[in-house]
């Protein structure tokens, strides 16, 4: 992670074969694209790898978070269970179906603490929605016996962690939908894009109709196709697509390396006094795609992360301080500041996150680092990173 990192002749060969067609655009003009489908073929390739019956592209993970939630009918009045630790996307996409995000704790996996999860269901609880962060999962067996319990849907949101996987299966395909970014700094990229598969065939139609403004798709003539419901768009260019089929057929190539580069990390700082790592839930495989490990205190995680910046170590981030990522600093969520009004029942919804008490989280975060896996580093490289990484904590901690 991120993919880019690796971009070569493969890439470069799909672009070409959609600017030499000159079609950019994902539906339509049949005859022009001399039989190239980007998009189609990545769908295809996504539904192979993670034998699932559909996957849906789309322009983003954002839109494909909000096309999940529109696809299984969350909307107004309904609450969505999300943890405090994920990226702004999250909220903002449950907040576009004018339902309403239930942030709680997480807890040592840095995913949703299953007794905070328990706590937070109410008769509007529509879906839990575990944030897969940082390459490694929630407890998603007692998210779905919970699910099961409840009659709640189950949606994951595995942008961060593609290519893990829970008890044998892979993240994503274990909800009901499963959601992934292809952002510019994912594994897989395709500049911007995004994924969503499930097994339900009625979300799948929905999915496909909602993300091209409600076309049916029946044909071959876009002026006559009828929209049985509203939609939006979020489509994916051919463009875009054409880059993230070359990365996903990559994909185990790219998921060796992150696995050797997290290796070589952890073997250095795991003999550390005052180290300890995430908990990955039981029958669980990360993507690899971060390092992420606990210190004693959240001064000497601080204490850390500068000595990390003062010796030119990247790519290493203590959430605690993040404004994007962890709900200490999402003060336009905290204070209701949107563009356009929202609904009374959502304003009310969000009241209590000002004064309520995340000091579960706080110590889980305050306490963490996570360092990106970098697939472009040599095996050279990453052990003269971890060797320097190791005598950064060791000379904090003292």
């Amino acid at each position: 992670m991120p993919g880019f990192e690796l971009f070569g002749e493969a890439e470069r060969k799909e672009v070409h074969d959609v600017l030499d067609s000159g079609v950019l655009m994902r539906y339509g003009f049949d005859g022009l694209r001399q039989g190239h489908w980007k998009a189609k073929d990545m769908e295809l390739a996504i539904q192979k790898r993670f034998d699932v019956q559909h996957a849906q592209l789309v322009s983003s993970g954002t839109a494909a978070v909000s096309m999940a939630l529109a696809a299984a009918g969350v909307g107004a009045g309904d609450e969505v269970i999300m943890p405090t630790f994920t990226f702004v996307a999250s909220f903002e996409a449950i907040m576009m179906t004018g339902a309403t995000p239930v942030v709680v704790d997480i807890d040592d996996t840095l995913t949703l603490d299953i007794a905070s999860v328990k706590a937070a269901i109410t008769p509007k609880t529509k879906a839990i929605m575990p944030v897969h962060m940082c390459g490694s999962m929630a407890n998603l067996e007692a998210l779905k016996s919970i699910c099961d319990t409840h009659h709640l849907l189950l949606i994951e949101d595995a942008c961060q962690a593609i290519g893990g996987t829970y008890k044998g299966k892979s993240l994503g395909t274990i909800g009901d939908l499963g959601c992934f970014s292809f952002d510019f700094v994912k594994t897989v990229t395709c500049g911007e894009g995004g994924g969503v598969i499930t097994n339900n065939t009625t979300y799948a139609k929905y999915l496909d109709h909602f993300s091209d403004h409600g076309h049916d798709h029946v044909g071959h003539d876009r002026g006559a196709e009828t929209h049985p419901f509203l939609g939006y768009n979020f489509r994916i260019s051919e463009l875009n697509a054409a880059v993230g089929l070359a990365q996903f057929r990559r994909l185990d190539a790219f998921l060796d390396l992150q696995k050797k580069h997290y290796s070589i990390l952890r073997h250095a700082i795991e003999p550390i006094d005052g180290v300890t790592f995430r908990t990955v839930p039981e029958g669980g495989v990360e993507s690899y795609a971060f390092l992420n490990f606990f210190l004693d205190d959240l001064e000497t995680a601080r204490g850390v992360i500068q000595s990390f910046k003062a010796n030119g170590i990247d790519a290493c981030f203590h959430y605690y301080d993040n404004n994007w990522h962890y709900i200490r600093k999402w003060e336009h969520l905290k204070d209701k500041k949107s563009l356009y009004p929202l609904s009374q029942d959502l304003k009310n919804g969000l009241n209590d996150l000002k004064d309520k008490d995340f000091s579960k989280s706080d110590h889980f975060i305050g306490r963490n680092i996570s360092c990106l896996i970098k697939l472009s580093w040599t095996e050279e490289k990453a052990h003269q990173r971890a060797e320097l990484m190791a005598n950064c904590i060791k000379n904090t901690i003292g």
